[in-house]
């Protein structure tokens, strides 16, 4: 699965990996969480061969639905299922794209922590998840573009970590997956599902990407494990607690 990633990384970096022309700004991401707004690539609508870059919020919307908080939920799409399911089913027809990033976090218990790793390319360079994308139209009559990050089931090198992965495309895939008149899709997920070995490393980082509100380099710092929390002297019991209207037993 996918829960929070990262994209990070020089604009011309970006714009090279990707083979777009795109005059935007790319901030950089450290934390980027469901529910917010990410960037996502597919084949412009007047170019079946161009591709460019919209933004999409992260949660699929299905077009039908009629609570948009079914976005929460719909944050990752099991590859296994896409043409059973009825919230991708016409998306995975018609509206596939690209999700930029840079690395993703998985956590892992260790003791009585639950760890995030980061997991990225050796080189730092840029990646892409298989993702699709709707359009949901609300009560007002606006248009709002969602997406979703299709995972497969981990391999022996990430079952550690989680059951499922996100599913990376590798570069000469991407064209052919967003192709809307591509109709073997379904053969391009079971080869990319079926690498073993994900160009990938990981390493353990800092617990503040546990915070949604922490988007900055520290989610990347190296992991330091916290303090033990203080405990109370076993002699010192509830009844014992200063009330406000008592001394306290902690001054001298």
């Amino acid at each position: 699965m996918c829960g929070r990633f990262a994209l990070a990384g020089a604009k011309a970096d970006f714009v090279s990996c990707f083979d777009i022309v795109w005059e935007g700004e790319l901030p950089p991401r450290y934390n980027i969480a469901p529910t917010q707004t990410v960037w996502t690539i597919r084949f412009a609508a007047h170019s079946p061969s161009q591709r460019e870059v919209a933004t999409a919020r992260w949660g699929l919307i299905p077009s039908w639905a009629k609570d948009p908080t079914i976005g929460q939920r719909l944050i990752n799409a099991r590859c296994e299922t896409l043409r059973e399911k009825p919230a991708f089913r016409e998306a995975v027809r018609q509206r596939r794209c690209l999700i930029p990033a840079s690395g993703f976090y998985e956590w892992k218990r260790e003791g009585t922590l639950k760890v995030p790793y980061y997991f990225s390319r050796p080189d730092g360079q840029f990646f892409a998840f298989a993702g699709l994308w709707e359009r949901w139209r609300t009560a007002e009559g606006n248009w709002l573009t969602t997406c979703t990050i299709i995972n497969t089931s981990a391999n022996d090198w990430m079952r550690p970590w989680h059951e499922r992965m996100p599913l990376i495309l590798p570069p000469e895939l991407w064209n052919p997956w967003l192709k809307p008149t591509t109709t073997d899709w379904e053969d391009l997920l079971q080869v990319v599902a079926a690498q073993r070995d994900p160009p990938l490393t990981m390493r353990p980082v800092s617990l503040a990407v546990n915070d949604v509100r922490r988007d900055d380099p520290s989610c990347l710092d190296p992991f330091i494990e916290p303090p033990p929390s203080p405990q109370l002297p076993r002699s010192l019991r509830r009844s014992q607690i200063p009330r406000d209207d008592q001394p306290s037993l902690w001054e001298v």
